[in-house]
């Protein structure tokens, strides 16, 4: 490595499974592995907080070894090396959702589909390198990473460093389904819950043209879902009000929270149209509640992984034609452990962003 680029890129990690209600990161520093030629390295300007980051430290979704674990994908940053098969140079500010590298060869991968590459995709962090030095990857929560440039996104001129970080992993997790299943003008598009993703898919939903309603529990929210864009309101508190106003009227229900009594087929599926989808984005750590056959019948029940690069690029180009923005918090990087702590705790409207001071 070049005389500016530490040997060791230090961050904040979990040292092993984390307690949800009082988490412990500490500093840690690690060897990168080996660079190739189409790698990168970016100093990083900042990273989101996003829900998986918890769940991963937590083994919430599943239990684990990969410790001491640096989370964080939700990364931009300038490039201070590039490989010669990476596709970017140096100064070029770039930014890494949670994928960071696939087989780049099987079909999906060839389609502008990484995201859902037949060989598995790695991951940003927890990602296996097949290195020995660094046997799985680090993430955001730190000075510097490392990865393949192909998986590196352009972030535009018009939009902040802090803006843009969470629309790696939250914007491109609501954008993707919501182009896949044709929101736009004439289609009536459902957001369930208005926090880190679903008020980027209120208002993805809007730019695409989609007459968009906001779905939460309460009338809490719902100032802030007009202002970003929502036509509509749905309270959830009051089922049976809602069913008579909206039931078997959406083409589109894109559900972001993580709720472990998620109400799928006593209310979210009745309130689709015959050949409407929804489409399930947060998962609890419970996985999802089983769903009798009936509520299904004429309607469709699908997930989605992230995005690819092609759609994190289009995503982009939509945010800065139609001015969509993250609504964020910065935080210190040195203070990554209590902002965790926060934002467990529901404290962000409605992300918080981890900022490098130098």
């Amino acid at each position: 490595m070049s005389a500016d680029i530490p040997t060791k890129f230090t961050g904040h990690a979990a040292m092993g499974p984390q307690d949800e209600k009082s988490f412990a990161l500490e500093e840690h520093a690690y060897t990168p592995r080996k660079f190739d030629d189409d790698d990168i390295i970016i100093k990083i300007e900042c990273c989101g907080i996003c829900g998986t980051d918890v769940h991963v430290i937590t083994c919430g979704w599943e239990k684990h070894d990969r410790f001491p674990a640096i989370v964080g994908h939700e990364i931009v940053g300038r490039v201070v090396k590039a490989g010669p098969k990476s596709g970017h140079k140096v100064g070029d500010r770039v930014g890494y959702g949670a994928e960071c590298g696939s087989c780049r060869e099987c079909g999906n991968c060839k389609n502008n589909l990484e995201n859902y590459c037949l060989k598995g995709n790695r991951g940003t962090y927890q990602g296996k390198t097949n290195d020995s030095v660094q046997p799985y990857t680090q993430g955001g929560y730190a000075d510097y990473y490392q990865a393949s440039g192909h998986f590196a996104i352009p972030i535009p001129d018009e939009l902040d460093s802090a803006v843009a970080a969470p629309m790696l992993c939250a914007g491109v997790t609501v954008y993707s389904p919501l182009k896949r299943w044709g929101a736009g003008p004439g289609k009536k598009v459902g957001i369930v819950g208005i926090g880190g993703l679903g008020h980027l898919g209120v208002q993805f939903a809007a730019a695409l043209g989609a007459d968009t309603y906001a779905i939460s529990h309460s009338n809490s929210k719902k100032e802030d879902a007009i202002k970003l864009g929502a036509k509509g309101f749905v309270a959830t508190a009051d089922k049976e009000a809602a069913l008579a106003e909206h039931g078997n009227s959406f083409d589109i229900i894109i559900v972001t929270s993580y709720q472990e009594d998620m109400p799928l087929s006593e209310f979210y599926l009745p309130l689709l149209k015959i050949g409407g989808n929804m489409v399930i984005v947060g998962l609890p750590n419970s996985g999802l509640p089983k769903v009798p056959s009936r509520p299904l019948f004429g309607k469709s029940l699908s997930g989605s992984l992230i995005g690819s690069p092609a759609e994190l690029r289009d995503m982009f180009k939509l945010a800065v034609e139609k001015g969509v923005k993250t609504w964020i918090e910065t935080r210190p990087m040195k203070e990554a452990n209590k902002a965790l702590n926060d934002f467990a705790a529901g404290k962000p409207r409605y992300r918080y962003v981890l900022v490098n001071e130098n």
